[in-house]
């Protein structure tokens, strides 16, 4: 495989929002919503907070050991897991839900940038062990959002009538979008290596988070990653004392509140939290927990709770405790000893909510780091660009914009009328000069003229610019194929597509390529092109 690959600001992409754009450019404004800089110093900083933290290590690689005994042993893998017992040990994490197949590319470009800083880490601080750790969100409900993939602009639908934590449900009915998929891709070199990767880890598993787990395993073992369920009743335990203040007393709620208020004055608030920031969660149900009065209820269900039996049932099935995006931050960071988070554009949006709550129950911040983002131009795209003169920074312009710069550059037309517009803008400055040695309230009378004017010669000028852009239909076909491969949909490649034709295209060596290419903590966004 032969790649070059350059790097943009995020500014320059412009698909990103304000908040993260002054965040990464260390904005004064958002400067009292983060703890420590993306950088060394930063890093070192988190440690040494870390190391003022007590996890519980034990608890946390016991239950990792557990959940491995659903793959075959990794030596890599297993030598992470048992590193963790040792002081010196760190995780940099990145999280997910358990989207089918890994929904979109940024899954995997995200995994991908975590074990690159772990092994980044390593070498500028050999003095402590860097653990690279994915957290699958597999407690969230969203089925409308995590299960579909897109193939090739095509929208495929897991169609199930299930309801609750999308992690456990199970998988019955994704057999028939693997088949879909093995139609499209089995004509690829490695299309029949990953549908029955994907038959191995998805139809032989219980439930969505299991399958996930597996999948992410198989992915990504050897790198290392330590793929970790965070659905679980021993690990769940180490919350019990913040589960339960959130309950009778819904302080996080309060503290949001202020932090959101003070945010809100520059910047758009991504995660309000609730009074109570849980979910009960049993079988196939995930409802909020409301309180009424003297009682706790479950919103949809006929379920309820006295203080008393709140809290044991707190003791005896912590399980069925889940937190929502705000308090889910926080069981992160209590039961990993982290001192990373990477994550998108949204994720690092609200992660800017939370230092004050974090500061209350006094569990470290990680270092906020914006995951890596690619655009990848296979050959063919990369020759349509070439074909148009473009370069490829280019391509991250409207269509309008490259169309009529490719018309005025190939067009042998005069087609803008600045020159005529400079010309008529004297004029009208020496008929005003004229004017106004007759009456002085005849100056704001030609001023209008003249901007009537030129509001006349610029509508001239769009409509020649229409005129000669009939002549360029062939390259304007060209562009529009180059954008819809892209930029699909309007938006970042990276939030539609999923890695399934990629890695049927080039196998594993697609990954091997990412990883090459990933940034640790440069912050810049990367277009590969294949040569």
């Amino acid at each position: 495989m032969d790649f070059t690959s350059s790097q943009l600001s995020y500014e320059q992409v412009a698909y990103f929002s304000k908040i993260v754009l002054d965040y990464i450019g260390g904005s004064l404004e958002i400067q009292p919503f983060y703890k420590y800089p993306v950088s060394l110093e930063g890093i070192r900083q988190a440690i040494d907070a870390r190391k003022q933290f007590n996890n519980n290590r034990r608890v946390l690689v016991e239950e990792l050991q557990q959940q491995y005994q659903l793959v075959p042993p990794v030596a890599l893998v297993q030598q992470h897991i048992a590193d963790l017992l040792d002081e010196n040990t760190f995780t940099i994490v990145t999280a997910h839900q358990p989207n089918i197949f890994t929904g979109h590319l940024y899954f995997i470009y995200k995994i991908l940038h975590t074990i690159k800083l772990a092994a980044f880490l390593r070498e500028q601080f050999p003095e402590y062990k860097f653990v690279p750790v994915f957290y699958i969100g597999s407690e969230d409900a969203d089925l409308e959002e995590l299960g579909n993939i897109h193939l090739n602009g095509e929208k495929l639908v897991w169609e199930t009538s299930q309801v609750g934590a999308v992690g456990r449900m199970s998988t019955k009915g994704l057999d028939k979008i693997i088949d879909r998929l093995d139609d499209e891709l089995s004509v690829l070199p490695y299309g029949s290596q990953v549908t029955e990767m994907l038959r191995r880890c998805y139809l032989d598993s219980p439930d969505v988070q299991t399958a996930t787990f597996k999948l992410a395993h198989e992915l990504f073992a050897d790198f290392g990653l330590v793929v970790l369920l965070p659905d679980n009743a021993a690990l769940k335990s180490l919350m019990r004392s913040l589960f339960e203040d959130d309950l009778l007393t819904q302080t996080a709620s309060s503290i949001m509140e202020k932090t959101n208020e003070k945010l809100s004055k520059n910047y758009k608030v991504q995660a309000a939290g609730r009074e109570i920031n849980l979910f009960y969660l049993k079988d196939d149900i995930r409802e909020r927990i409301v309180k009424s009065g003297e009682v706790w209820r479950v919103v949809g269900t006929s379920l309820q709770f006295s203080q008393p039996e709140l809290l044991r049932e707190l003791d005896e099935y912590p399980e069925r405790f889940s937190p929502n995006v705000i308090l889910r931050s926080l069981y992160q960071e209590t039961i990993l000893p982290n001192i990373a988070f990477i994550g998108g554009s949204g994720e690092i949006a609200y992660w800017l909510e939370f230092r004050d709550l974090f500061e209350h129950y006094q569990v470290p911040l990680p270092v906020l780091i914006l995951r890596n983002s690619f655009v990848f131009i296979d050959k063919k795209m990369g020759l349509r660009i070439d074909k148009l003169g473009l370069a490829l920074p280019d391509i991250f312009k409207s269509k309008q914009a490259l169309i009529e710069g490719i018309v005025k550059k190939n067009s042998d037309k005069q087609l803008d009328l600045d020159r005529e517009i400079g010309r008529l803008e004297t004029i009208y400055e020496e008929t005003k000069m004229i004017a106004t040695t007759i009456d002085p309230t005849l100056n704001r009378h030609v001023e209008a003229l003249a901007v009537e004017a030129k509001k006349k010669l610029r509508e001239l000028e769009k409509k020649m610019m229409r005129k000669e852009k009939l002549k360029f239909e062939s390259q304007q076909r060209q562009l529009d194929v180059i954008k819809d491969r892209l930029f699909p949909h309007n938006g970042l490649q990276e939030r539609v597509d999923n890695f399934s034709p990629y890695y049927a295209a080039y196998g594993p060596a697609f990954f091997t390529l990412l990883y090459d290419q990933s940034l640790t903590l440069e912050q810049q966004f990367v277009m590969i092109r294949e040569m």
